[in-house]
């Protein structure tokens, strides 16, 4: 279940990623990069498994997710307030903006 949560959580992140990019005007930043070498047998070490490596990957997800949530423009994307309050991305999202009453 772990691993499962860290994979949706990746591609969660990459949908938000792509969504902001077609969506707003702000420069979205990179998210932590791919696992690949880990994934390759013989390595002497728990790979993807490793716990420095999985913090390294939370502390970079979490960073990621900060950057956004805390700017100006992106705050008001509908994107982005499902990625923090949903469970599952919505396949009939409606790109838009949120409305502040």
């Amino acid at each position: 279940k772990q691993w499962y949560q860290r994979r949706v959580a990746i591609t969660a992140g990459e949908w938000l990623r792509s969504e902001l990019e077609k969506e707003s005007k702000i420069i979205v930043p990179a998210l932590p990069g791919k696992a690949i070498k880990r994934l390759l047998p013989f390595r002497g070490d728990d790979g993807i498994f490793e716990e420095d490596f999985i913090e390294d990957r939370r502390q970079g997800i979490e960073g990621f997710i900060n950057k956004i949530a805390g700017h100006p423009l992106a705050q008001n994307e509908k994107c982005l307030h499902m990625f923090l309050t949903e469970p599952m991305i919505d396949k009939n999202y409606v790109p838009g903006k949120v409305r502040t009453h």
